[in-house]
């Protein structure tokens, strides 16, 4: 059976943009039997996100992310359902996850390197499991839980960065939900701020790219910062950092303003922005969501309670077609998405 895949088909260099084009397509042929252990999956949505561009490196800077490898089928997060199965917990029917899906098609794949999902925790939204009710809904909730130190009745005041992206817009509204009284996100278009505010329950927004972002943090947290959700780095963390109030928090989730530049992770902040983290005991601790797994199923069930009592909205952004990989990846990239970046790869959920 011929199948198409997507490759890596160049690197960007660690100080460079990635592109479409740094990956292609290509057909390859799928063998027409399975061996025991193994189920063949049609693959119905692939999910990009920031962290894949230290994949694009020949070396990723950290130890539990692997580079992908050059005219090498390209993985990642993935969602499908099972065609043929020679698994004895999987059968025909199933809809599976991997955090490691080949960017293809149809895909033979050990069955126990899969997951299986309820669609009922979606209510039928398959694409959710790769967003709010899969990994970054699990770094924004347990980020907060852990890293946050929120006590509802406090008073306290998040700042989401990166505030549209998949993790932030379901960041500002968790914070809401566990007990913040203020959340303001930033993010880089008007469309966006809107967004944050009119359907999101954000409490004010910031365009970054409109004004000076210190001067409207001022106006907008005349109390200070207690919680800062951080996915961007650079200047803007810096101005946040600027206005944290003493024994408050920072959360590590991603830093996109850096990942096209070679430094380590997290990158140093600048002198002056470190002096006020360690005057005021600001924690800023690395978060790894992987090192959370014992609280990854408790953590699945309550996204999926607040998002069918309509607690948490849910925001995608789908891209239609294998290849147009490379499209949404240099889009989600540069914020063309709002909400998470998705690619339907296929809809057919019947067999």
């Amino acid at each position: 059976m011929i199948v198409q895949r997507v490759v890596l088909n160049s690197r960007p260099g660690k100080n460079g943009n990635p592109v479409a084009e740094n990956f292609r397509m290509e057909e390859v042929s799928l063998p027409d039997t399975i061996k025991e252990g193994q189920v063949k999956v049609r693959t119905l949505y692939l999910s990009v996100d920031p962290y894949m561009r230290c994949r694009m490196n020949e070396d990723t800077g950290t130890d539990y992310i692997t580079p992908w490898q050059l005219s090498q089928v390209v993985d990642g997060g993935g969602v499908g359902i099972i065609e043929e199965s020679k698994h004895k917990d999987l059968t025909q029917g199933d809809f599976v996850t991997s955090f490691y899906w080949p960017w293809q098609t149809k895909v033979i794949l050990d069955g126990n390197s899969l997951e299986k999902v309820v669609p009922q925790l979606a209510d039928g939204h398959l694409s959710y499991f790769l967003g709010a009710i899969g990994m970054p809904g699990l770094t924004s909730l347990i980020g907060i839980q852990e890293k946050g130190h929120i006590s509802a009745g406090s008073n306290q005041t998040m700042v989401v960065s990166g505030a549209a992206g998949a993790c932030g817009s379901l960041a500002g509204q968790i914070g809401h939900l566990l007990g913040c009284s203020r959340v303001v996100g930033i993010c880089g278009t008007q469309e966006k701020c809107l967004l944050l505010t009119s359907e999101l329950g954000f409490d004010a927004a910031i365009n970054y790219k409109n004004g000076n972002v210190s001067e409207q943090l001022r106006e907008l947290c005349p109390a200070g910062v207690d919680v800062y959700f951080d996915n961007v780095g650079g200047d803007i963390s810096d101005a946040v950092i600027s206005q944290m109030n003493q024994n408050s928090h920072i959360i590590l989730c991603g830093q996109i303003s850096q990942y096209n530049k070679d430094v380590p992770y997290p990158p140093p902040l600048p002198p002056v922005v470190e002096a006020i983290q360690r005057e005021r005991n600001i924690t800023r601790e690395r978060f790894l969501v992987l090192n959370y797994k014992d609280k990854f199923q408790p953590g699945i069930l309550q996204l999926s309670q607040w998002f069918k009592e309509g607690k948490l909205k849910i925001k995608e952004t789908v891209i239609n077609g294998l290849e147009n990989m490379g499209a949404a990846f240099q889009s989600m990239m540069t914020g063309g998405n709002i909400g998470k970046q998705i690619v339907c790869v296929s809809e057919e959920i019947s067999l």
